[in-house]
Formats: C-alpha cells, structure tokens, sequence
C-alpha cells in the first residue's frame, strides 16, 4: 500500500480533504490531526474499515476506540439514552479534548467498543478534524495514529515514521496544540469515572460532575482479565523502545541521582537542565503542566535516537493537567517508579 501524503496549504486544503473524505467513504484509513494527537481515522458505521485501523496499529482488538463527532446533532447517530448532563458538558468543553463514554447506538459497529455495550464520543477542537468529519459526513473512529503501545503522534512526521505504507493517506497538518490525548469520562457508572485525564482537568469537570471519581487504573495497571473501558487503560502505551524510569522526587534529589547513571538520559524540567550533567532533554516548565503535556511524546521519540541505554523521566505533580502527563508516563515507564 502507498500511503498518500495530503497536504494543506491554501492551494490544495479542499482537495486534500475531499480526497481524504472519499478515502474513508470508500472504508479507508486517513491520519488526521487533533488538538490532542493525530488520529486514525476510518468510518464508525463500519466493521470492516475499523479492522484497518487495528491492523494497521497492530493494536489489541479488545481495546475500544473513540468516536468523533462534528457537532452535537451527530451524537444522537452514535449514542443513545443521553443523559442531560452531556449537553451541558458539551456546551462547556466541545469542540475540545474531552470524551464521554456513553451508551452505543446501533449503528455504531461492534469492533469500535470491543464488544462493549459502551462508546466514547468527542468533537475535536481542530478545524482539519471538523471539516473532515463534515465532508465525509461519517462519525470516526480515530485512535492515535501510531504504532500500538509507542509514543503517540503529535507530528504529521511521526505519522509517516509509523505509519507510511499500512494506510491510505495522512493529512499533513500542523503541530498538535495539547499534546497528550484527550481526557474520558464514563457517564454509564454511578458516580461517574474519569477514566484517562487529559488537558480537561477533574477539577474542571467536577463543576458539572460534583461526585466525580478518578479510576484507580489511572495510576496502576489493571487487574488481570480486568477489561478496559477506554483507551490507554490496559496496556503499556507511549513507550519507547529503550527502557525508561518514573522519577518521583524533588528537584535537587532527581538532579543528583541521574547525575549518577551510566549510558542514561534525563528527562527534565527547564530549570534543571543545568544542574545535569548526563545527557538530557528538556520537556517544560515544572510550572505548566501544559508545557510538559505538549512536548512529552515528541521528547520520548528522541529518547530513541540517542545512545543512551535508559531514560529517567522526572515525574510531575498529580494534579491537573499534570496528572495527564503522570498517566501517560508511568505507562511509558511499565509501571517502573522510582521514588527519592
């Protein structure tokens, strides 16, 4: 399979997405960018191109995908028996980073939920995303668009590094504003659950979700034939292929205990940067989660083009965006966690 490259300068953004939105008509797959991370794109309504997407990722067949919407109206096509507090939810934070896991409509194929009876919806806050959903006039099914279990794509770059040749094209957007996926919360459970963070923070959601809780699978794995109600809950994920370390601790102590490996890098806040003397990588303020949140795959795909053995990542606080950027890195650790 040749993958087309599709670009989006002013000359040629309608083509690109008219040929894009024909692809996925058709039961193809297209790489779209997000606000959060580039997504892999094929037809909700469809089991055969959502099989694409799974062999495409060489991703895990019981682990669910999200469904994206361009609007409100389009969530009635996908979910059913919605309770009142979407709305106000979606009035709020879409289009934007945050799903909702509802009942799934029957139109919804099987192999979108994992056999569930359950489906993850979200409207992107991406103009690419929304005009291809629009033209295509498909709701999407749109996992990362990466290689299962490595680090997500925030670049279309990343996209053809993963990618290029397993599926039929790739929009070649901007840069991902967010950076880390997008938050989940479940709204079939009694209280509700978060069941991923992301740059919506459960003190946000709290305001509307007053008896919110946060899953215990945000911080640890799951229990062994535990079955995953979203994605990134299961598996290890955003991972690369070198060995990394979870680092808890303060600054001074982080600094002099990496200054102490051998073949290692250190990923860092920028204001430790000089303070190591090892190899390393700087990805945000310790003061932005936002920061941390929008350059932590990108810097854990460099960790693999360095000579370093290993990597020790110092870990953020749990609070806020950063507990997104927490989740994603102890599940790029394997759960491995130093603490100083």
């Amino acid at each position: 399979m040749k993958t087309k490259q599709l670009f989006l300068n002013e000359e040629q953004r309608q083509g690109s997405l008219n040929t894009a939105a024909e692809i996925l008509k058709n039961g193809g797959t297209v790489a779209v960018p997000t606000e959060t991370v580039y997504g892999l794109a094929a037809s909700a309504l469809s089991d055969s191109a959502v099989a694409k997407i799974f062999t495409a990722k060489g991703r895990p067949q019981d682990n669910p995908l999200i469904v994206h919407i361009s609007d409100v109206k389009m969530l009635f096509k996908v979910a059913k028996e919605i309770p009142d507090v979407v709305f106000r939810l979606a009035e709020k934070f879409w289009p934007g980073p945050l799903t909702l896991v509802l009942p799934k409509g029957e139109n919804v194929c099987e192999s979108v939920s994992a056999g569930l009876d359950t489906v993850a919806v979200r409207c992107p806050k991406n103009e690419t995303a929304l005009e291809l959903i629009k033209t295509s006039g498909l709701p999407l099914a749109a996992p990362s668009a990466n290689l299962s279990g490595s680090p997500s794509p925030t670049k279309a770059s990343h996209v053809v590094a993963d990618l290029n040749g397993k599926i039929d094209a790739v929009l070649m957007g901007e840069d991902c504003a967010v950076g880390v996926e997008s938050t989940v919360v479940t709204l079939v459970t009694h209280p509700p659950r978060l069941l991923r963070p992301g740059a919506v923070t459960a003190e946000q959601l709290r305001e509307f979700l007053p008896d919110l809780v946060i899953d215990p699978a945000v911080l640890k794995e799951l229990e062994s034939g535990e079955q995953a109600a979203s994605p990134g809950m299961k598996y290890k994920h955003y991972a690369p292929k070198k060995q990394v370390f979870l680092v808890e601790g303060e600054s001074r102590a982080f600094c002099d205990y990496v200054n102490h490996r051998e073949n290692a890098v250190a990923l860092c806040f920028e204001d430790e940067a000089e303070k190591i003397t090892i190899e390393k990588l700087v990805y945000g303020s310790s003061d932005s989660a936002e920061t941390l949140a929008k350059n932590l795959f990108d810097m854990l795909r460099k960790i693999d083009t360095l000579e370093a053995d290993e990597a020790y990542v110092h870990a953020p606080e749990k609070t806020g965006v950063g507990l997104a950027v927490y989740n994603r890195l102890i599940r790029a650790a394997g759960f491995k966690v130093i603490t100083l």
